[in-house]
């Protein structure tokens, strides 16, 4: 067994699914951990079962590259069952063909406990959702939070630290590279371009490798901005580059679907209405959009909006974009019944800024939770009922 650091907050959530019958599906951007959660996994089942009969298959090494298909993988488990409980443990099960068919055929088993992970998000979704209906659960893994990054490469919280978050992001295997800004970048560029060859043009079979890159650069420029796939269409026009909004729409999919990027839909607070133009994007991971787009001072305000939609997701709350009237709420977070408003600011320096923070929660007439977050470094409180957090505080100790 490989050794690891924790990440006890994925293990909580996916611990209570040990032994309920349903297939485990673990889904995220590549290279965000998702092999070392298995391995965490594993160790936790054995504390509890040291007789577990433990079956991994990583389809990123060669020794499983034999597996190729469905007809492959039945087999090659059912030689390795024991008496007893066994657990099947299956990395980047999207390289076996139709391999939703040997899910089915070991699922049917009692003594079979199926956990899987896979780099698209929409893994199990049309013909695989329908023929394993109500038969799995679908968990996503993110890259590191700020309070595991600071255990990854254990630093203590500080500014400093932050801003390396910030900078370099939350994979979680730039710890094990020489501390320097060119090499991390290198590797994440790396990553990027393994997302692109493997994940969206070999699966999609893509072509304008090169709008791809612009579109990716436009989303950085405008992080928490309100697009649509005509507004990209109309700049991109206005470049002389001709892409139709169709276009458009199905290169963001690819990108989200990689989970590279986050779709946020924007909902009318009263009634819930779904709004259906204009979406904002969020990056997965900062490091890896820093490695594409250099970090610049002067984007600080839509970096730390990025950084509380990343928490709020790690954290494992559905986040919507809220419009009240004329007045937008940044975040809606909604977990277990919870509902959370949260405005987002980079400093609130002045009356008007506070003004359009705070007054625009206040104007909300419910009873939910509000919140301001912002880099002040003083920021504590609240000012009549809403809680005003300080950006540390918050990624260390919002739950």
């Amino acid at each position: 067994m490989k050794t690891f650091i924790p990440r006890k907050k994925f293990i909580l959530r996916v611990s209570t699914y040990i032994d309920n019958g349903l297939i485990k599906v673990v889904v995220g951007q590549r290279r965000v951990g998702k092999s070392y959660l298995l391995y965490q996994l594993m160790d936790e089942i054995t504390r509890r079962n040291a007789k577990a009969n433990i079956i991994y298959i990583n389809k990123e090494n060669f020794e499983f590259d034999p597996i190729k298909t469905y007809t492959d993988l039945i087999p090659y488990v059912e030689a390795r069952l024991a008496a007893g409980k066994n657990y099947l443990f299956i990395d980047e099960i999207q390289e076996i063909d139709q391999f939703e068919k040997a899910l089915r055929h070991f699922q049917l088993q009692s003594d079979i406990d199926i956990y899987c992970t896979g780099s698209n998000a929409n893994l199990l979704s049309g013909e695989l959702a329908t023929l394993l209906s109500g038969r799995y659960i679908q968990i996503r893994a993110f890259s590191l939070s700020y309070l595991e990054f600071l255990d990854f490469h254990r630093l203590t919280d500080s500014n400093e630290s932050l801003f390396s978050y910030i900078k370099y992001g939350g994979m979680p295997h730039l710890i094990k590279l020489e501390r320097d800004e060119s090499v991390y970048y290198e590797y994440l560029k790396n990553v990027f371009s393994t997302i692109v060859l493997k994940d969206i043009i070999a699966r999609f079979g893509i072509r304008n490798v090169q709008f791809l890159n612009d579109l990716i650069r436009f989303l950085a420029d405008n992080i928490g901005s309100l697009i649509s796939a005509k507004k990209i269409s109309d700049y991109l026009k206005s470049q002389r580059i001709h892409i139709q909004p169709r276009t458009v729409q199905e290169y963001l999919f690819y990108l989200e679907s990689v989970m590279f990027i986050e779709r946020v839909k924007r909902v009318e607070i009263v009634g819930r209405k779904l709004f259906e133009v204009n979406d904002k994007f969020y990056f997965e991971d900062l490091g890896m959009r820093h490695a594409l787009w250099p970090y610049r001072q002067k984007d600080i305000g839509k970096i730390v909006e990025n950084l509380v939609y990343h928490h709020l997701r790690t954290c494992y709350y559905d986040v919507h974009v809220g419009k009240d009237g004329t007045k937008e709420i940044d975040f809606i977070a909604e977990r277990d019944q919870q509902v959370i408003y949260i405005q987002v600011a980079y400093l609130i320096t002045d009356e008007k800024t506070h003004a359009r923070e705070f007054d625009n929660l206040l104007a909300i007439k419910d009873n939910h939770r509000k919140l301001v977050v912002s880099m002040d470094e003083y920021a504590s409180g609240n000012y009549k009922g809403i809680e005003h957090w300080q950006i540390r505080n918050f990624l260390l100790n919002f739950e």
